[in-house]
């Protein structure tokens, strides 16, 4: 009888060997940093939908007092005042425009508030943001009384002179009426480090404010008049809000600032005072009796808000557009330069 023996089967190639291995080590790497990193994106993405609900369930206004009824809206200016709109993580030294402006129209859209509260703890800023903060606060049907903490300077003070009734610490700095601009000149660094910057330009202003190049006296002279228009809208502004004469203005605005005591003798402020003497004169000129509600407005931030800052990284160096706004372009700046 004979007896079949199965066949051997022939020895996998090894090309085939090879490339099992390499796909099992594959899924193996992309299962082993794959599932930490959707781990982690999917604590973001539940810690944000949280952050989102309670932030739904808190409301868009917060308020001290409780209940309804009339109130007092405390919009706070806080750090260097300057253009645009900072968002609901923005830098807390930064007091952006917009987002300013946009609480001053919550507060006069709102019927409930009576009078406006301005807490002013600023060096200034961009002339530009300043003047469209006091543009928003001037010609409002409702009352607007400033309080100045450790400081309301340049611009800070610019956008005050929209107010009914100014109080400040007895302490406080207050003042610095005037206008400043300042242009790096690294052109001694370019020589030691051997690096020349060829410009060419349409005109003779194009490159005005270079920072790889001293500043001529023509070109002094030139950017003098703009400051000095400036600076005059500046003393106009605040001849305007304290009811003083131009010369009268002139005389106190050397750009220096005064404390909060010296700034009532002067009349540039109304009383001294602190953020509760405030808002008693706030509800009282705006004809509220008793203890008046308080309400302070919080921007809203959105899911999409929340997952970016989230997940944003930090960069250790810095941007272009950070370059740019260091050395690329003159500035026209209401702030005090010891801040």
């Amino acid at each position: 009888m004979t007896i079949d023996t199965p066949p051997t089967p022939a020895p996998p190639k090894r090309g085939d060997a090879d490339s099992r291995l390499f796909g099992r080590l594959l899924i193996t790497l992309i299962v082993g940093f794959g599932l930490p990193v959707m781990a982690c994106y999917g604590l973001v993405i539940v810690s944000a939908v949280a952050l989102r609900i309670l932030t739904l369930s808190a409301g868009s206004s917060l308020s001290m007092n409780s209940g309804a009824g009339p109130a007092v809206a405390v919009i706070r200016v806080e750090g260097v005042i300057a253009s645009g709109e900072g968002g609901p993580f923005a830098n807390a030294g930064v007091a952006f425009s917009n987002d300013v402006i946009a609480d001053v129209k919550k507060a006069t859209d709102d019927a409930d508030v009576k009078a406006i509260l301005l807490a002013v703890n600023s060096p200034g800023g961009g002339v530009v943001a300043s003047d469209e903060i006091y543009h928003a606060l001037s010609g409002l049907d409702k009352p607007v009384v400033v309080v100045i903490g450790d400081l309301g300077a340049s611009g800070g003070y610019y956008i005050s002179m929209a107010s009914d009734w100014i109080i400040a610490n007895p302490n406080s700095l207050v003042g610095s009426i005037g206008v400043i601009s300042e242009f790096p000149n690294a052109e001694g660094l370019m020589e030691n480090v051997g690096v020349d910057f060829v410009v060419i330009t349409s005109g003779p202003r194009k490159d005005f404010g270079s920072p790889y190049r001293e500043m001529t006296e023509v070109e002094r002279e030139y950017w003098q008049v703009i400051i000095d228009e400036t600076y005059e809208g500046f003393v106009e502004i605040v001849a305007k809000g304290r009811g003083m004469t131009v010369d009268e203005v002139r005389l106190l605005a050397d750009g220096g600032v005064y404390s909060g005591r010296q700034a009532l003798e002067l009349k540039l402020i109304d009383q001294l005072g602190y953020e509760e003497d405030a808002i008693t004169k706030a509800a009282e000129l705006g004809g509220i009796t008793g203890q008046p509600r308080i309400v302070e407005y919080d921007r809203e931030p959105t899911l999409f808000d929340l997952l970016t800052q989230a997940t944003a990284r930090p960069s250790l160096l810095p941007s272009i557009a950070e370059i740019m706004n260091l050395f690329g372009h003159p500035t026209l700046s209401a702030r005090w330069i010891g801040q």
